[in-house]
């Protein structure tokens, strides 16, 4: 059985949004705080955990990271709101 994925999207100090996909959250969301995960996290910590999606597999995870990093920023930010409202309920 394949690992579940997980899409997720972080905020860095700056303001700006970064969306990537683990098969361990955990274990990426250490190596952007300690400058060894994506190059564009790199300095600009520390790094909020905003939004995450899980999938079955990698495929699909792959499609919808292609799909977020498509969207504009306000889209991105409607989706993590929605997400949090969703959360409160």
């Amino acid at each position: 059985m394949e690992k579940e994925w997980t899409v997720y999207i972080l905020e860095c100090a700056d303001g700006t949004l970064y969306t990537g996909i683990t098969d361990d959250l955990g274990r990426r969301l250490r190596a952007h705080e300690t400058g060894k995960g994506a190059k564009y996290t790199r300095g600009r910590g520390p790094l909020t955990l905003m939004h995450q999606e899980v999938y079955p597999d990698k495929s699909s995870a792959l499609k919808r990271e292609y799909e977020l990093k498509r969207l504009r920023r306000d889209e991105k930010l409607a989706i993590i709101n929605k997400n949090n409202e969703e959360s409160r309920v």
